[in-house]
Formats: structure tokens, C-alpha cells, sequence
């Protein structure tokens, strides 16, 4: 009887294990055809952001930034500032758009987590309102690399579009 439930414990930490490999293939070939898909449309990958339930993109073109599906057009950008828990740490605005220097800095409402997670995002400022990018709470710096890396893209292109 032992030996019984024994085998059948082994043959469902078996079957467990190999659910989740399966689970993780698709996974990664879900992704790797999200990112051949951006890279055939001709855009760059600035950053894959860790969003539920899978990454989010973060990419460009020559005319376009793209969060996910949702087009940002780069004329369109009058500033953009790096969040921290809701509140602006570092911003720039656009030399095009002059009336976007009286702009108020951009600010979201604090999330519950606190200084225990600190909350990471870059706010992108366009004529048509705000668009928040979320880079998450992830420990070790990671989100924090990730809104700047992009703050730094966005910059770029609002430096070479003066």
C-alpha cells in the first residue's frame, strides 16, 4: 500500500512537472513571436516591461513609440518625466512646444505598497493628455533601470526632433 501511494505521488509530481514545462515552451514561443513581430514591423525594442500576465513591449520606430499596441507619435510629445511612487523625480520637456514649460509636473496618485516596493513609471505628456508607462516594483533596481532606459529614449527623440 506505502509503495502504491508512493508511485502515485511520483506520478503526480511527473505529470506537475511536466505541465509546467509545457506551460514555459509556449510561453517563450508566444514571446519570441511578439518580438520577431515588432522587429518585422521595423521597430526597435527599447524595453519588455513586466506587466500581468505577460511582458509588454516598449519600442519605436522613426515616427512612433509604442507601449503595447498603443501608438505615441513623437511630434506629439510635449515632455516626459520619470516617476517615482506617483511623484517626478526628473522631466524634460519638449524645446518645440514652449507653452508645455508652464505645464504642471506630472503626478499620480500613490500606490498602497509605500516605500516597501518603490513604484517606478515614465509619464509621456502629449497634446492629446497623459500617457502613464508603468515599469513596475521590482527589487534590485530593475524597474528603476527600466524607466530610465526609457526617459532616455523618449528624450533622445524629443533632442533630435528640435
Amino acid at each position: 500500500m506505502r509503495d502504491f501511494v508512493a508511485a502515485l505521488v511520483a506520478a503526480g509530481l511527473v505529470f506537475f512537472a511536466l505541465s509546467l514545462l509545457t506551460t514555459l515552451h509556449f510561453y517563450r514561443k508566444r514571446h519570441r513571436e511578439a518580438r520577431d513581430g515588432e522587429i518585422a514591423r521595423g521597430r526597435r525594442i527599447i524595453v519588455e516591461l513586466p506587466t500581468d500576465p505577460e511582458l509588454t513591449l516598449f519600442t519605436e520606430d522613426t515616427e512612433h513609440f509604442y507601449y503595447g499596441a498603443a501608438p505615441i507619435d513623437k511630434r506629439d510629445i510635449m515632455a516626459v518625466r520619470v516617476l517615482i511612487n506617483g511623484s517626478p523625480i526628473a522631466g524634460f520637456v519638449s524645446p518645440r512646444w514652449q507653452s508645455a514649460a508652464h505645464l504642471q509636473p506630472t503626478s499620480f496618485e500613490d500606490r498602497p505598497e509605500g516605500i516597501a516596493r518603490d513604484r517606478w513609471d515614465v509619464a509621456v505628456e502629449t497634446v492629446n493628455g497623459s500617457l502613464l508607462v508603468e515599469c513596475g516594483a521590482v527589487r534590485e533596481r530593475v524597474s528603476q533601470e527600466l524607466a530610465r532606459t526609457i526617459f532616455a529614449a523618449v528624450k533622445s527623440a524629443l533632442e533630435d526632433r528640435a
